[in-house]
């Protein structure tokens, strides 16, 4: 334990589980699902996907901060998620990209962090009982009051978290492209806009609530539907929209994007367990055989026996528990994928699918 800070911090789970350690970042009260993630590196990123908004973020790799955090790798424009919990966060910051370490940051963007607990116990215990609603919290010692506090917050089933994070407003990624693609904004990863860009894509970012008839009136050659946080049912706006697009453009979805695409297309999603959460997990794609090294982070699933079978082929599928993890509608130009291939832990294993992407707007074209 690095002993940043020496204030004792506790965080406490709805089924009266309670650990207790220091804070690092900012301190108070806050509340979240509480998740862990099996990556070794990549926290500033895992810090600044929007679709960790709700969440508390617990990470399985011993030691964090030790490269500090530098202004080039965020995701998006600021920390989403409601807290960090670590075994130890390094005070030692080395890398010549550094700007400032991991607990400057937390507390610049007011996010609390917690280290000095067995997280491998924490991490067993969400594995056997599932993810659960937490409170962190840097001023109450009163483990039941606290226990209270959790059981009385918000969950994340039904909630739509997507309108806390996204932009209100279209705005231009890249100005040069040989295909007009618009994003709608559920909480995008800036990685996937630059991937989009790299295979000759022009990119305009629209709000989630933007109507069809809007999106349509932009011309593009494709529609992408981004990542994001919290439950797909909870925002059925999104899915009205894209039932709308069904037929009329290209369309491709990654994380809650496919998540969308599957309610949209008459399939059911359900919650996971304790979700997938890492650079670790291992997908099948179906057609080539292969299996790449993905990133991931969701709470959700499609389950695939609410597909129609007539309509939508399964095309990836998650070889640790066998769900769903990639689809393609066998008639309309339109598929779309669980896990983040823009994060590359492969590291390029799965960006080939940003090139199928260009290359079924070609057809759609022809």
């Amino acid at each position: 334990m690095s002993g940043i800070q020496s204030q004792r911090v506790r965080i406490a789970l709805e089924d009266g589980v309670v650990f207790s350690g220091f804070f690092f970042g900012a301190s108070g009260e806050k509340f979240g699902e509480v998740v862990f993630n099996t990556s070794i590196t990549g926290y500033q990123e895992i810090l600044t996907d929007p679709s960790y908004k709700g969440q508390i973020v617990t990470m399985t790799y011993p030691l964090i901060g030790n490269y500090g955090i530098n202004s080039e790798d965020v995701e998006s424009r600021k920390v989403f998620l409601e807290g960090f919990i670590v075994k130890e966060c390094s005070r030692i910051v080395s890398n010549w990209r550094a700007q400032k370490s991991l607990s400057q940051y937390l507390k610049e963007n007011n996010i609390m962090g917690l280290e000095g607990i067995d997280t491998r116990a924490l991490t067993r215990h969400i594995r056997l009982g599932g993810a659960m609603r937490a409170v962190i919290s840097t001023g109450n010692d009163d483990d039941k009051v606290l226990v209270d506090k959790a059981k009385n917050s918000l969950s994340l089933v039904g909630r739509d978290l997507v309108s806390e994070v996204v932009t209100d407003k279209i705005y231009q990624w890249n100005e040069d492209g040989n295909y007009e693609v618009v994003v709608i904004d559920c909480g995008v990863k800036f990685n996937i806009l630059r991937n989009l860009q790299a295979v000759g894509c022009r990119v305009t970012v629209v709000p989630y609530d933007m109507s069809a008839d809007d999106i349509l009136k932009l011309k593009p050659d494709g529609v992408f539907i981004s990542n994001g946080p919290g439950d797909p049912a909870a925002v059925k706006n999104v899915v009205d929209t894209i039932k709308k697009l069904l037929g009329k453009t290209p369309m491709f979805g990654i994380c809650l994007g496919h998540q969308i695409l599957g309610i949209a297309l008459g399939g059911r999603t359900y919650k996971l367990k304790f979700g997938h959460h890492g650079g670790n997990q291992p997908v099948k794609d179906l057609k080539t055989g292969k299996v790449a090294i993905t990133a991931q982070n969701h709470g959700f699933c499609v389950d695939i026996e609410s597909l129609d079978k007539n309509d939508v082929e399964v095309t990836h599928i998650n070889l640790n528990d066998n769900t769903l993890e990639g689809m393609r509608h066998k008639k309309l130009p339109v598929f779309s994928v669980q896990f983040h291939p823009e994060a590359g832990p492969g590291p390029n294993d799965a960006t080939y699918l940003f090139s199928e992407f260009i290359t079924m707007i070609d057809r759609s074209k022809q």
